[in-house]
């Protein structure tokens, strides 16, 4: 059983290399070049030099870092185009984004790689063989020629990719040396670093041994320093004393060698934010209609709860990702999303909000992947069921009242699913204000239990021409939009002022009133009395 564990939970690091990256992008752009000797050029230094070469101008024996002219006089065939290295980082970029169907942890390495973690992963798709001969053959076919190398460190799988030679895909299993041992020793595949099965580590040191010190990714200065001294292969540090190489070499080249053999560990930064809760589902045959990828969904989320319930949080977004069988590598996955106002971990009432926008999914040829993502969560209790199972009328502690603001908030927007809360003035118009239906309540602002409100304001107040027997006596009629109302009963006044730091505004009297019909008003007057100035009334609301 611990064994298994330490199956699961060992780090895999997929080194992707690019070795031709700039010239294939040039011969994906211009395909009658593709089987011509084809250079990039950049001038430096005041002269024009090659950046990089095709593999047909490799054949011809040039080779990145010689003249122009030198490559010309070994090559006269030679095509040549000038070097983009900003250009050749954002497709870089994109080639690291377009991994993420293998796994949400990935990042551009260098110039011309992509470092993947697939921990957990391979497994998806039928290990890690299948996964590397998977992204090869996919790069294969959109043009890309590219190494790959799986270890447990990143400094183990970029030398591996990059100076391990043999077949293009090199995928590689091993455990690290105690005490950072993590991997299993049940495969039939060699080690990439620290102890191997059966020969200790000695064989790790024979998958690393034989390569380059430049494998251990060392400034060019420190790779001729060691050259001059005999040094040229990993193998040749191991012979001499750690202090004597710090001494002479600086502690870079033990921190490199201590990461290529994980005794020091090296993090790794995904490009975007990984979600906290990710579940993917492989298919093994594309699917092409509504209800196959409605029941795919149904087992995402089934999962993708199961997970959320170990941890004790509920959903509040959802990113869905369908990955189509003819994607290219320009093309970002159909992406659908939904969020909640409340944390949620009930996979019937996230289907019913998917469900409304499964209908935009473009299948075309077939998907062959589905990604689901808890962008963001929150804790949620679990709630005490009843007898019959049920939850006493809530979904996860959430009213039914919250559901079905999830499906206006997912059908029109969140923007347009509005309420209102209070708001600390005193004035009517401004003691409330609008915000969104899923945002938690403001504290502190609470509207006045011990005065009566109308249920609806006018805004703004619209004037009425109001009589009153007395200055300071509720009116016993008023004229509003051309309609007499005689007044049968009048409660007030209650003085509203506005705030202290407001300059601008007149005190207000307001009256609640009824007409002879029954209909109950909230008038007001502006203003103190003032002889001779006839005052102004204004009707605010409605009771009833």
């Amino acid at each position: 059983m611990g064994k298994g564990r330490a199956e699961q939970t060992a780090r895999r690091i997929l080194s992707l290399w690019l070795p031709r990256l700039a010239t294939d992008a040039h011969s994906r752009r211009h395909p009658e070049r593709r089987d011509h000797p084809l250079a990039a050029i950049l001038a430096e230094r005041g002269r024009l030099g090659v950046a990089a070469v095709n593999r047909a101008a490799a054949e011809a024996g040039v080779h990145p870092g010689m003249s122009l002219a030198d490559a010309r006089a070994i090559e006269p065939a030679l095509a040549v185009f000038d070097a983009d290295p900003e250009s050749d980082a954002r497709l870089l970029e994109r080639i690291a984004g377009w991994c993420t169907r293998y796994t949400p942890w990935t990042t551009p390495d260098g110039p011309d790689g992509v470092a993947l973690d697939i921990t957990g992963c391979a497994h998806l798709f039928g290990g890690e063989e299948a996964m590397t001969a998977d992204l090869s053959a996919r790069l294969n076919a959109a043009g890309f020629e590219s190494r790959l190398a799986v270890a447990d460190t990143p400094a183990a799988a970029w030398a591996l990719a990059r100076f391990g030679g043999g077949a293009p895909t090199l995928p590689l299993r091993g455990s690290l040396p105690p005490p950072l041992r993590r991997g299993g020793t049940d495969s039939s595949l060699p080690c990439a670093a620290g102890e191997g099965r059966g020969g200790g580590k000695g064989f790790a040191a024979s998958l690393l041994s034989p390569l380059p010190v430049a494998a251990l990714r060392l400034p060019a200065v420190t790779v001729q320093g060691l050259a001059a001294v005999g040094l040229r292969r990993i193998g040749d540090l191991h012979a001499l004393p750690r202090a004597t190489l710090a001494a002479r070499f600086g502690p870079e080249l033990l921190q490199r060698l201590d990461q290529a053999y994980g005794r020091l560990d090296e993090p790794l930064s995904p490009r975007l934010p990984v979600p906290p809760h990710s579940v993917r589902l492989a298919l093994p045959e594309p699917i092409t209609t509504a209800e196959p990828i409605a029941e795919a969904l149904r087992r995402l989320l089934a999962a993708l709860c199961a997970g959320l319930e170990n941890t004790g949080e509920g959903a509040r977004r959802l990113r869905l990702e369908l990955h189509r069988v003819d994607r290219r590598l320009e093309d970002t996955p159909q992406t659908l999303a939904i969020g909640t106002g409340h944390p949620v971990r009930r996979p019937d009432a996230l289907m019913r909000l998917f469900a409304q926008k499964l209908d935009r999914v473009e299948p075309g040829p077939g998907l062959e992947l589905m990604v689901l993502s808890a962008t963001e969560a929150g804790p949620l209790a679990a709630a005490q069921a009843a007898l019959d199972g049920t939850t006493d009328g809530r979904a996860d502690g959430q009213p039914e009242l919250g559901e079905l603001m999830d499906r206006l908030g997912n059908r029109l927007g969140e923007r347009a699913v509005l309420r209102l809360v209070p708001r600390q003035s005193w004035l009517p118009e401004r003691s409330v204000a609008p915000a969104s239906a899923f945002a938690d309540a403001p504290g502190g602002a609470m509207w006045p239990a011990d005065r009566p409100r109308p249920v609806r304001l006018l805004a703004p107040p619209e004037p009425i021409e109001a009589m009153a027997l007395v200055p300071d006596d509720p009116p016993v009629m008023f004229l509003w939009r051309g309609a007499r109302h005689r007044i049968r009963r009048a409660d007030g006044p209650e003085r509203i002022e506005a705030e202290w730091w407001r300059r601008d505004g007149e005190p207000r009297d307001y009256y609640r009133v009824e007409d002879e019909a029954g209909r109950r008003f909230w008038v007001y007057r502006q203003g103190l009395y003032r002889p001779g100035v006839a005052a102004l009334w204004f009707l605010h609301g409605f009771f009833g």
